[in-house]
C-alpha cells in the first residue's frame, strides 16, 4: 500500500473507482462499438469478409501480447506515465483508423489500438492495490468490476447507433475523443500509486527473472486458473450468441439485448455483493460461495439441456446466475494474486491479463465453433471449463491451507 493513501486520493472511492473503470472500458469498446460498422467498412474499403475479421483478430492478439508488459512497464516506471502512454497511442491509432484509405491500414491501427488498450485494465488492478489496504482494496474492485460491468451494453448501442445516423469513420473518431477525453482525466486527476524507491530495475535480465518467478510458482498459476477459465463457461455463451440465441432459443436479432442485460446484472450483482462482504467475510468463504454459485448453475445447465427441449423461459437464467458467482470471486482472487508479489504487482495482474486473453482467444477460435450448434455440448463444454477453475482452486486450498482464510 502506497505510505501516502489518506492523501494520494482525495476524492470518494467510487469516484476513483469510475476512472479505473472508464480505462478498463477502453478495450471492450474498441471492439463492441465497431461490430456494427462491419458492413459499411467492408464496402467503404473493398474488403473481404476474412479481412474484416482480421482487423478483429489483430486488435486481440496485439491486446494479448502487450498485456505481458504493460504491468511490468509500470513497475519501473510508474503507474502514470505507462497508462498516459497508452492512452496517447490509443488516441493516434483511432484516428489512424478513421483516416485509414485501405484495408491493409486499417488492420494496421487495430492492430496499435490492441497493443495499447490494455494498459488501462492491467495497470488499473495495481492501483487499486497500491492505494488500499485489502478489504477497502476488495471494495473498490468490487465497484470497478460494476462499472466495468455497463460497457458491453453501452458499446454496442453507441456503435450501433453512429452507424446508423453517420459514416463508418465516426466509429473511430468517437474513441479518438474518448481516449483524449481519458488522457487528461487521468493527467489531471490519477495519482501516482508507486514511489519512485519502490520501482523495479529497467533491465531485460532482471525482467525476465520476474517472469520466470511468477510463471513457475504454482500458487500464482492455480490463482490465474480459477478466476480465469470459469470466466469463459459463460463467455462460452457470448461468443457464440448468434447460434446459441438465434438457432436454439429463436430469439429475433433485435431480442438479443435482453441476453446481455441479464449477464450484465448477474455480473454487477456479484461485485456488488463482493464489495459488500469485503472486511466481514474470509476471502476463502467467499470463493467459496462463488464456487458453489457456478457449480449448482452449470449442473442445473447440462441437465436441463440434457432433458428438455432449450426454451427462452428458462435457458438463460443458468448463465446469468454464474456470472453473479463468477463475479462474487473474481475481486478477491485478483486481490491474492496481486498479494503474492507486493513488489510486482504491475507484473502479476499483466500475466494473469495475458493468461485471461489467451484462454478468451482459444475459446473463440477453437472451442465456441466446434460446440455452438449442440446446446448439449455448449452445456458440457462450460461445465468443463467451470471444472478446471475449480480443480485449481481445490488443490490451492488443500496445498497452501493459509491463503485466504483471514479477514483483512
Amino acid at each position: 500500500m502506497h505510505p501516502d493513501t489518506p492523501t494520494a486520493w482525495r476524492g470518494p472511492r467510487w469516484a476513483l473507482s469510475i476512472l479505473l473503470a472508464l480505462l478498463g472500458m477502453l478495450g471492450p469498446f474498441s471492439i463492441d462499438t465497431y461490430l456494427p460498422a462491419f458492413p459499411a467498412i467492408a464496402h467503404a474499403l473493398q474488403a473481404t469478409p476474412a479481412q474484416m475479421q482480421q482487423t478483429l483478430s489483430a486488435y486481440l492478439f496485439g491486446f494479448a501480447f502487450m498485456a505481458l508488459f504493460h504491468g511490468s512497464l509500470s513497475d519501473s516506471f510508474g503507474r502514470r506515465p505507462v497508462v498516459l502512454a497508452g492512452l496517447g497511442i490509443f488516441t493516434l491509432a483511432s484516428a489512424g483508423c478513421a483516416l485509414s484509405p485501405s484495408i491493409g491500414w486499417l488492420i494496421f491501427f487495430r492492430t496499435i489500438q490492441g497493443l495499447s488498450a490494455g494498459g488501462g485494465i492491467v495497470v488499473a488492478r495495481a492501483v487499486i492495490r497500491d492505494l488500499f489496504p485489502p478489504a477497502q482494496a476488495q471494495q473498490v474492485m468490487s465497484q470497478v468490476t460494476i462499472f466495468f460491468g455497463i460497457a458491453p451494453a453501452i458499446a454496442p448501442m453507441v456503435g450501433g447507433w453512429l452507424s446508423e445516423h453517420l459514416p463508418w469513420e465516426s466509429v473511430f473518431w468517437f474513441l479518438t475523443a474518448v481516449s483524449v477525453t481519458l488522457w487528461f482525466t487521468v493527467w489531471r486527476l490519477l495519482p501516482e500509486s508507486l514511489p519512485a524507491r519502490q520501482r523495479q530495475p529497467v533491465h531485460l535480465g532482471h525482467l525476465l527473472r520476474g517472469y520466470w518467478q511468477l510463471g513457475a510458482n504454482p500458487r500464482f498459476v492455480l490463482l490465474t486458473l480459477a478466476s480465469g477459465v470459469p470466466f469463459n463457461a459463460m463467455f462460452l455463451y457470448i461468443l457464440a450468441a448468434p447460434a446459441f440465441l438465434g438457432e436454439h432459443l429463436h430469439l429475433a436479432p433485435g431480442q438479443f439485448f435482453w441476453f446481455f442485460i441479464l449477464n450484465i446484472m448477474g455480473i454487477m450483482g456479484g461485485a456488488w455483493m463482493s464489495g459488500r462482504m469485503a472486511g466481514r467475510v474470509a476471502p476463502k468463504r467467499q470463493i467459496r460461495h462463488g464456487f458453489v454459485i457456478m457449480l449448482a448453475m452449470v449442473l442445473t445447465n447440462l441437465v436441463a439441456n440434457l432433458l428438455f427441449t432449450p426454451d427462452v423461459s428458462w435457458a438463460m437464467v443458468p448463465i446469468c446466475v454464474f456470472s453473479f458467482g463468477w463475479a462474487l470471486m473474481v475481486p478477491v482472487i485478483t486481490l491474492l494474486v496481486l498479494d503474492l508479489v507486493p513488489e510486482r504487482r504491475g507484473m502479476a495482474s499483466s500475466l494473469q491479463a495475458f493468461v485471461g486473453s489467451m484462454a478468451n482467444g482459444l475459446v473463440a477460435g477453437v472451442v465456441a465453433p466446434l460446440v455452438m450448434h449442440s446446446t448439449e455440448w455448449m452445456a458440457t463444454a462450460s461445465l468443463l471449463m467451470m471444472l478446471v477453475g475449480l480443480a485449481a482452486w481445490v488443490y490451492l486450498h488443500h496445498r497452501w491451507p493459509e491463503i485466504g482464510r483471514n479477514v483483512a
